[in-house]
């Protein structure tokens, strides 16, 4: 997936190029001051705008979604300090344990795990992060 950026309003806005970016009008992230808000990133491959049906492997893919905005704007999960996860089914949160510890378990952000619908049935869990931006080095 390739990532734009563009400036406004004192905001960077990061697109990852998601037909839903455009459809409903966000952006995948957006950098304000020395914080990333990405948006609620689901398990589709936005290369090929396909979901797997396993949960885990759509928490493995959201995650790399949610990665690839944070590379963009600079930062990564390791600079995670808010997670939100939400899933239609309780019980499908605990097979997604294993991989939130690969990608989160260094960071350690504050979370918070939400039971709701979410906008497609074939989507089975969706992650919401709030990063930080390292401190950037002199002269960079």
């Amino acid at each position: 997936m390739t990532m734009q950026k563009k400036s406004f309003m004192g905001r960077t806005l990061i697109s990852g190029g998601s037909e839903f970016e455009q459809k409903i009008g966000y952006s995948r992230a957006v950098v304000f001051g020395n914080q990333v808000f990405v948006a609620g990133t689901t398990g589709f491959n936005y290369d090929s705008m396909v979901i797997s049906s396993d949960v885990a492997e759509q928490a493995e893919q959201c995650l790399l979604n949610i990665e690839a905005a944070l590379q963009a704007a600079g930062s990564s999960l390791q600079h995670a300090l808010r997670v939100h996860y939400i899933l239609p089914r309780r019980e499908d949160f605990e097979p997604c344990w294993p991989v939130l510890q690969k990608h989160l378990g260094q960071a350690r952000p504050a979370a918070t795990m939400f039971v709701a619908d979410l906008a497609d049935a074939r989507m089975k869990i969706e992650i919401e992060v709030t990063a930080a931006l390292p401190d950037q080095k002199p002269g960079a």
